[in-house]
């Protein structure tokens, strides 16, 4: 089918399970940050559970095409992972920058990043269980966690990138043993730091990736809307996602306005193409979705577009993201009668 639909990865949480005023009023977590559950811990997982299954389902009523878990079960796309690896001083947090120019607390790395076992593979068996579509989960990239870290230990951050690198490809594994059809690393650090992407991130992604058979994405973004409102009209680091082993490219282009032209230098990779903005509370209508897969066009063949959000719903009102859904299949719909007709 011509534009599948699917999200970038998180669905909101719900207030029940997890305050959204707190989450929202400050940095995404880079350490743990368990005050942010209303849920006592004897009776979280099983919270998370449900809240996962009402993560699902919207999806589904919506109509999405390919369905993640939410990332419900996480206090960001990032820390869940970052701070469940061999290496890592969890005790003693370190510091970093964040990409909105504000300091962080970090996982502190004291030693060799190891990966000691699955931390997102029982996440992916319960997505399976509990749908008959098709399925993605995500992971932190390698370049993103190192960014996202203090390194204590490696001589340079190029090492540590690349024994994160092999974590995750060991994850990945695991995740379409699991059953996924998708494994997406999201390295949105790529966009905001180019420099340092163009030593070394590319390679370490490349290791994150090596051997890896399933269909894997790489989602590189401007940040999440709700923390970063200024964004650039184009991309610091994408061309260089040609030499990228992954078979797609998440890409936002809704929020910024984005020149689809570039997309002629990814040659040979599919488009998750962001079609909803989510600085924008009022939902789009299905014409305005369909009018953004429409400047894609001359620039990507149909067949090699999926359509998508452009980064994470975290942090949108539910009622506005189930809208927003809704909006981008009915969208993807108009485009697919219009090129069955020969309209467009």
């Amino acid at each position: 089918m011509l534009f599948p639909t699917t999200l970038v990865g998180s669905y909101p949480q719900p207030e029940w399970l997890i305050d959204r005023a707190r989450l929202a009023g400050r940095l995404p977590p880079r350490v743990r940050a368990k005050e942010l559950w209303r849920i006592p811990e004897a009776h979280l997982l099983d919270a998370q559970d449900d809240a996962t299954l009402l993560a699902i389902r919207a999806q589904e009523d919506a109509g999405l095409d390919i369905v993640t878990d939410g990332e419900i079960r996480r206090e960001s796309y990032s820390n869940r992972f970052a701070t469940a690896l061999d290496g890592i001083d969890l005790d003693n947090p370190g510091s970093a920058i964040d990409r909105s120019g504000h300091p962080n607390p970090v996982p502190r790395i004291s030693g060799a990043i190891r990966r000691r076992h699955a931390v997102e593979v029982e996440d992916m068996k319960f997505l399976r269980r509990h749908t008959k579509k098709l399925t993605k989960i995500t992971v932190p990239g390698p370049f993103t966690m190192t960014q996202q870290a203090q390194n204590d230990f490696y001589e340079t951050e190029e090492e540590a990138a690349m024994d994160y690198a092999a974590a995750v490809n060991e994850e990945i594994r695991d995740l379409f043993a699991a059953g996924a059809d998708y494994v997406q690393i999201d390295e949105p650090y790529m966009q905001a730091r180019p420099v340092k992407a163009r030593q070394y991130g590319l390679k370490a992604l490349n290791r994150a990736l090596e051997g890896i058979t399933g269909t894997t994405i790489v989602h590189i973004c401007f940040g999440y809307a709700a923390i970063i409102h200024e964004r650039p009209s184009g991309y610091s680091f994408l061309p260089e996602l040609a030499d990228c082993t992954c078979r797609q490219i998440s890409i936002e282009t809704a929020q910024s306005s984005l020149d689809c032209s570039v997309l002629t230098k990814l040659p040979g990779k599919q488009i998750l193409l962001g079609t909803i903005d989510l600085s924008d509370m009022n939902v789009e209508t299905p014409e305005t979705v369909a009018a953004r897969i429409r400047r894609a066009l001359p620039f990507v063949t149909p067949q090699d577009i999926l359509v998508a959000t452009d980064c994470g719903m975290k942090y949108l009102p539910r009622e506005v993201a189930n809208g927003k859904m809704r909006s981008m299949v009915e969208g993807a719909a108009i485009v697919r009668n219009e090129l069955a007709s020969g309209t467009v």
